[in-house]
């Protein structure tokens, strides 16, 4: 099942739990605008190039949109709409004044120069400006991009509609960046991984961790998780990856992988096999990385008690099925990993004061948001007798449609 019929069917069934009427639920799964563009640029070498650009706007019944613009190959019209459904449900359940919406251009970054992405990302810019904006729908950095990313459309969004920071998120700190947007996606994870062990009566501390990815979310995880006394007993990224049952030393690690560009050869762990990482021996298991890894194929396999979601998607409903039944607990991406929408708020709020936080004040609001986000969700678990995922899910979709019912929007 791909991600948006995966995304579909958790929306629909949490629609059902709701009670939603059938035209509601009908209007809050179709997406506000889908945006398609041709993005031509001169290269290096002076031939031409064509790229096909994506914007998805979901919903902004509860404010503008917001969603990240990843670049990659295969970046395709489904998994766009996915993922800017996603973000509708995932900066409700945060409850923060945000919509969802996604984007990008199939193209490999690996390939091209700093200069060519520049002029894509200008002319993607140029394409789509008065389509977004700091009151409309606000891009963020997503796989494949970055801060400088953001300060290219921040610069070429400007020439349009003079100097505007808050139109998108991620941004270098000299350009109205947030203290602390770096770390807060991982760090998300980590407040979620404390709320829900503290419901079970544990702490972080002494917990063994496997996480599968070591890119921002994943890097920033082990080494949270690692300074709260967890114990990561195996890594892997698309290098390669490595175990050590004593624990591996992060701070060592993320040297090692700076300059080696990748977790193979640390001497810190024994190599393993990539794909059997999912399944080694732990008590909690984050999926960092891409998402539809865990299936009905690996499912049975796996021995964590708890997974954490650090991943958009990262597992399918069939996988949901046989993990329940095992009584593992997962706790949803759309919860789980939504630290960097909440910090992308904050970053969004200070540019429109015009004013900086310092980064303490920006790691206890994130905190306070996802520790009251837990509770929230919990809330609905109870109410509809239901999992995390769909007690996620029906908080999600209750506070967009109440939304929507109270501008009067519902067809």
């Amino acid at each position: 099942m791909n991600a948006l019929a995966a995304t579909n069917r958790n929306f629909k069934l949490a629609a059902r739990l709701l009670g939603l009427d059938s035209k509601l639920e009908k209007s809050l799964l179709i997406p506000f605008r889908e945006i398609k563009v041709e993005c031509t640029i001169p290269k290096d070498d002076g031939t031409l190039a064509s790229f096909v650009g994506f914007r998805v706007q979901h919903d902004n019944a509860r404010g503008p949109m917001k969603g990240g613009i990843r670049y990659h190959p295969e970046v395709d019209p489904d998994e766009v709409n996915a993922l800017a459904q996603l973000m509708t449900w995932k900066t409700a359940v945060a409850n923060i004044p945000y919509g969802g919406a996604k984007g990008g251009i199939g193209c490999d970054p690996g390939e091209l120069s700093i200069s060519e992405l520049e002029r894509l990302t200008r002319v993607f810019t140029q394409k789509i400006h008065d389509l977004i904006g700091v009151h409309t729908d606000v891009p963020a950095p997503d796989m494949g991009t970055g801060p400088q990313t953001m300060a290219w459309i921040l610069d070429e969004y400007s020439k349009f509609h003079g100097y505007s920071p808050a139109v998108v998120t991620g941004k270098p700190i000299d350009l109205g960046g947030s203290l602390g947007r770096d770390a807060a996606t991982g760090r998300g994870v980590m407040y979620a991984t404390e709320a829900l062990l503290n419901e079970y009566g544990k702490s972080i501390s002494g917990q063994r961790f496997v996480i599968q990815g070591f890119g921002n979310v994943g890097s920033w995880a082990a080494r949270l998780i690692s300074e709260s006394g967890g114990k990561i007993v195996a890594i892997s990224d698309v290098t390669g990856a490595i175990k050590n049952s004593n624990g591996i030393d992060i701070l060592s690690l993320l040297k090692h992988a700076k300059e080696h560009k990748g977790v193979k050869g640390f001497e810190g762990g024994n190599p393993t096999d990539p794909g059997s990482i999912l399944v080694e021996d732990c008590d909690i298991l984050i999926p960092a990385a891409l998402g539809g890894v865990i299936n009905k194929e690996n499912a049975n396999e796996i021995r964590a008690k708890f997974i954490i979601e650090a991943a958009n998607h990262p597992t399918d409903p069939e996988a949901d099925e046989i993990l329940a039944r095992k009584g593992v607990v997962i706790l949803p991406d759309i919860y789980a990993n939504s630290g960097g929408v909440t910090v992308s708020y904050f970053e969004w709020v200070q540019n429109i004061q015009g004013f900086m936080w310092e980064e303490e004040k920006v790691n206890n609001e994130l905190k306070t948001y996802m520790t009251k986000g837990f509770k929230d969700v919990k809330e609905m678990c109870k109410n509809h007798n239901c999992d995390l995922r769909m007690g996620a899910f029906t908080l999600g979709v209750n506070r967009v449609a109440r939304a929507t019912v109270l501008r009067g929007w519902e067809a």
